[in-house]
């Protein structure tokens, strides 16, 4: 008997409330179609369903194209009643549906393309390995991401608001959403706010709010100068605008809260993976969680150069008739790609203040590989094809990144 032969393949289409799965033979004949809920109550129903159409000496096999959103509680079920799951790239669905004369777009349809890949490339296809660890941390990172990005929307109206309150805003604070800047414009929203305050008054606001590290006098001065420059800037429903300024401001102090909160949740989860990348320059706990939510159980990848072509790092060839080129890959996990991108970028930097490389081997490398004729962003490519190697030896052993040794004038 042909190993094909051995199985019955069912393929998942995910869904949030419900999943459609399809089960076929060794030959393409659909066996049977079952939609099922998206619940674990659900699940067990499901595998007695197989288990009725799977004859005697043969054994299923499922395959799943997200084990890590929609499809992850049931991979968990699978996986834990000893079933075997394979993980299936939505592309490789996507190009079978297309392969066909007749296009046609169904959950039943969609889930037979993921049996037929399934049947096809039943040996090429990774294990599905959900992992609640790497799941979570996941889950962390986006939720600090969305986070962020809700920050920059509330100060870009922080900063309407106050330019329309105060003209010169942009001088009384380095940073419009700093800790004492922020407790400024929650206490003092509009210039009206500022009416009668003496110059003593303020700079006692101003030290407390600041823990004693503002150059009080000087800013309070400056403060009410720039102010006062500015003219009257007081227009009709005041106490509106002003309330507009304070919503913002706690908002703002809410999400700052929340940030850190999920990050020391971060923080705590990834001790227990104990890997060392924030021993490397250029890496703390928030570009080493962002990099393992994307890379997720390194052990699923045999060596670095499966992990570059996973990123979209790894050169692709195109040629016909004997002639080709290798180009750059638009394929691949682009947030993956995106975070070895800015790595790179940060390790042949220089730091402002000593004018000294930030990572001296990365730095000479990135330079040796300009003098060579390559432009800047294939110097980069090259740095980041490095990096891959790095990280992956670094996850895979938790070992920590030891900057080698360089002699001086390989560092000019």
């Amino acid at each position: 008997m042909h190993e094909k032969q051995k199985h019955i393949y069912v393929g998942v289409d995910l869904h949030k409330q419900h999943h459609v799965a399809v089960i076929i033979n060794c030959w393409q004949e659909k066996l049977d179609e079952i939609k099922i809920e998206n619940k674990p109550s659900a699940f067990s129903t499901f595998l007695l369903d197989i288990d009725k159409l799977t004859e005697e000496g043969l054994t299923p096999v499922f395959g799943l194209e997200d084990v890590g959103g929609y499809g992850r509680a049931l991979a968990q079920y699978l996986t834990d009643h000893g079933q075997v799951v394979k993980e299936v790239n939505p592309a490789l669905s996507y190009a079978e549906r297309k392969s066909h004369m007749t296009t046609q777009k169904s959950d039943s349809w969609d889930a037979e393309c993921v049996a037929r890949i399934l049947l096809n490339k039943l040996n090429h296809l990774p294990d599905a390995k959900p992992h609640d660890l790497f799941w979570s941390i996941q889950q962390l990172v986006t939720r600090r991401n969305v986070l962020v990005k809700a920050q920059g929307a509330l100060k870009n109206q922080l900063h309407i608001q106050l330019s329309h309150h105060y003209p010169s805003y942009k001088k009384f604070f380095s940073e419009v959403d700093g800790k004492t800047a922020l407790a400024f414009w929650e206490r003092y929203p509009s210039p009206s706010c500022l009416e009668g305050l003496s110059v003593k008054q303020l700079t006692t606001f101003l030290l407390e709010v600041s823990n004693n590290t503002c150059s009080s006098v000087k800013k309070a001065n400056e403060i009410l100068k720039l102010m006062k420059e500015d003219g009257n800037t007081t227009k009709e429903h005041q106490e509106t605008r002003n309330f507009l300024v304070e919503s913002i401001v706690r908002h703002i102090l809410f999400g700052k809260q929340e940030i850190g909160k999920v990050e020391r949740e971060l923080k705590e989860l990834m001790s227990l993976l104990d890997f060392q990348l924030n021993s490397m320059p250029g890496i703390d706990l928030v570009t080493a969680s962002a990099l393992i939510a994307e890379i997720g159980d390194v052990r699923r990848f045999p060596n670095a150069n499966k992990l570059a072509r996973f990123a979209g790092i790894a050169p692709v060839y195109f040629g016909s008739g004997g002639k080709g080129k290798e180009q750059k890959s638009k394929q691949g996990n682009r947030a993956l790609h995106a975070l070895f991108y800015n790595l790179a970028v940060q390790q042949v930097q220089v730091a402002k203040g000593s004018k000294l490389p930030r990572n001296p081997v990365f730095h000479a490398y990135y330079q040796r590989k300009l003098k060579e004729g390559k432009t800047k962003g294939q110097a980069l490519v090259c740095i980041m094809r490095r990096l891959v190697n790095i990280i992956y030896g670094m996850m895979k052993y938790k070992t920590t990144y030891e900057l080698p040794k360089m002699k001086e004038k390989e560092v000019v």
